[in-house]
């Protein structure tokens, strides 16, 4: 393993700075990461550099790409995140596949060993060569660009061509070996920041254009709003286009913060933990138009019906996964605000409806101790301050937050369901809170804490705003559901012992304002109290593990179709 290079031996700037001072020019202030042999010059570079950026060390490698993936999704800025070789290398994967999904733009700064020691036995060496893991190939798989740098001259050209195609949506990874990390390079070496991706489908969008005209005049519109309309802070133009053609909207489960709750039109979520009243509207449109998203199975169930005897137009990156006449949009923001212009335009259009309540999807009674999901979420949002940020994990206690969470204006909303990586919710939020700056909620399960919850050591070493709450059902729930109703609960692998967790991190945290809540007062105590304090704090809900979610694919099986055929649907108040 080589040493670094002594400060007297330097006669320009190194790789290292260079790179420090990119990520500057890029407007992003804080590159998240681990430290270790093969990437500390880039954090010697962070200490020398007088440039507003900021290195922030992470537990672990998974905890730091999804803190450069939050930070993406909250700021429409650049993720950055930096490992070193070997298992810190290894460790990013499951992380950038949740970027890549999710078309998240994010920078991976990856050290490896020197080019000296490639394929003579390294340590870590996954140069390829000799037998060894071969790194290019291995993230060229979860990545829009990979490239290893092979001489310093090669880094401004690499450097560009990786954030142009993080732009694009999606992560990109460079592989510094150590030695060139340490190489200088002379002046010529400049960064040039490639402008952000844009571009449309004159052509398609003049037909989407004809087809809304039509509508508008036949029927009622419905508008289906993806997550790419947060990722291209398109929101604003969102509202407008729905004014402006008398739309309802719904939006996808990972776009919850796209349209706000109280908003005129608004007709809930889609898919598989949505609301009936999108089904609805979208079976009796004269058109439904998605917008940036391309409505995968987890936003399309219970819509497949509806979408299938109407037209259907799309706007956005990619064509959806039904039929569809589609028109490519790299920026949304552009793209609807010139649509509402257009229909904006001539006489008034009737008030939109407000829809005062959405239906619930009713879920089986649980006998079981512990707090039920809706009433645990309600209590959240009615606690939540303005312009919140929440970052849900998948799972049970996600569809809980997915149906009933209410997003207010200001607000931002993120589920990881691109991988569905659990765990995901405590370092992406984390990576928001830096950037933000703003009450920002954490809401996972147990089985979620105990993959990645110690990443919560990181907030209370910046004394970030974030509210952790996790739902203790003692089970890795959604798993236990599966085995109860497709295996006839003839035995579970997923239920596990009780654990006392408030308990266990505020003994592991003196700092750390923890809280048990046993039942809804409590609750409702843990979360005023929380409020009251300018950094983390934690809460732990005892759920109940037996409790259904509300989850189409497990709601509509016989075994539950059959409890509820004579029951009447609940309503949110």
């Amino acid at each position: 393993m080589s040493t670094p290079v002594q400060q007297t031996q330097r006669t320009g700037r190194r790789v290292a700075d260079v790179l420090v001072d990119a990520v500057a020019d890029l407007g992003v202030h804080h590159i998240f990461g681990v430290d270790g042999a093969n990437i500390e010059d880039l954090y010697d570079a962070l200490f020398a550099t007088d440039r507003d950026v900021a290195g922030i060390v992470a537990k672990h490698e998974f905890g730091a790409a999804t803190m450069a993936d939050g930070y993406a999704r909250t700021t429409g800025a650049l993720g950055v995140v930096a490992a070193t070789s070997g298992g810190g290398a290894m460790n990013l994967v499951a992380g950038l596949a949740e970027s890549y999904t999710s078309k998240v733009p994010v920078l991976a700064l990856i050290g490896q060993p020197s080019t000296t020691l490639e394929g003579t036995g390294a340590f870590q060496d996954s140069s390829g060569k000799a037998g060894t893991i071969h790194a290019v190939r291995l993230f060229t798989e979860v990545s829009r660009y990979c490239a290893r740098i092979e001489r310093p001259d090669d880094l401004a050209a690499h450097l560009e061509r990786a954030v142009a195609a993080a732009w694009s949506g999606g992560p990109a990874v460079l592989l510094l070996p150590k030695d060139i990390q340490q190489a200088t390079v002379d002046d010529a070496c400049t960064f040039r920041p490639p402008p952000r991706r844009s571009g449309q489908d004159p052509v398609g969008l003049t037909r989407i254009r004809d087809l809304l005209a039509a509508a508008r005049r036949t029927g009622k519109i419905v508008l289906v709003a993806g997550d790419q309309v947060a990722r291209d802070d398109a929101r604003e133009p969102l509202r407008a286009l729905a004014a402006a053609v008398d739309a309802a909207v719904g939006v996808t489960p990972d776009a919850k913060d796209v349209y706000p709750a109280d908003q005129p039109g608004f007709c809930g979520v889609a898919g598989s933990m949505g609301h009936s009243e999108l089904i609805e509207a979208v079976r009796r449109s004269a058109l439904c138009l998605l917008i940036g998203t391309r409505l995968p199975a987890t936003a399309r169930t219970g819509l497949d019906s509806a979408v299938a005897a109407v037209p259907v137009a799309s706007l956005g990156v990619e064509p959806p996964f039904v039929p569809a006449v589609h028109a490519t949009s790299l920026d949304l923001r552009q793209t609807l605000a010139a649509f509402a212009d257009q229909f904006s335009s001539g006489s008034r259009r009737p008030d939109p409806v407000t829809h005062t309540g959405l239906t619930a999807l009713e879920v089986p009674e649980s006998p079981g101790l512990g707090l039920r999901g809706r009433e645990a979420v309600e209590a959240i949002a009615a606690m939540m301050p303005a312009g919140s940020a929440v970052f849900a994990d998948a799972g049970n206690t996600g569809a809980a937050v997915v149906h009933h969470l209410p997003v207010s204006r200001g607000g931002r909303f993120v589920v990881a369901l691109g991988m569905g990586g659990m765990g995901y919710s405590f370092g992406a939020a984390i990576g928001s809170a830096f950037a933000r700056r703003r009450r920002t909620f954490v809401i996972a399960g147990d089985g979620a804490f105990f993959m990645h919850g110690l990443e919560i050591h990181t907030a209370i070493e910046y004394q970030l705003p974030v509210t952790f709450v996790v739902f203790n059902n003692n089970a890795h729930a959604m798993c236990l559901t599966r085995e109860q109703l497709f295996y006839r609960g003839r035995y579970s692998f997923n239920r596990f012992r009780p654990s006392m967790l408030a308990d266990g991190v505020g003994a592991m945290f003196p700092s750390l304002p923890s809280y048990s809540a046993r039942s809804l007062d409590q609750l409702f105590d843990a979360l005023e109290a929380a409020a009251t304090t300018s950094g983390p704090s934690f809460i732990a809900v005892d759920c109940d593990a037996d409790e259904i979610p509300p989850f189409l694919p497990f709601l509509t099986h016989p075994a539950i179709e059959d409890s509820h055929r004579d029951r009447p649907a609940s309503r949110a108040q």
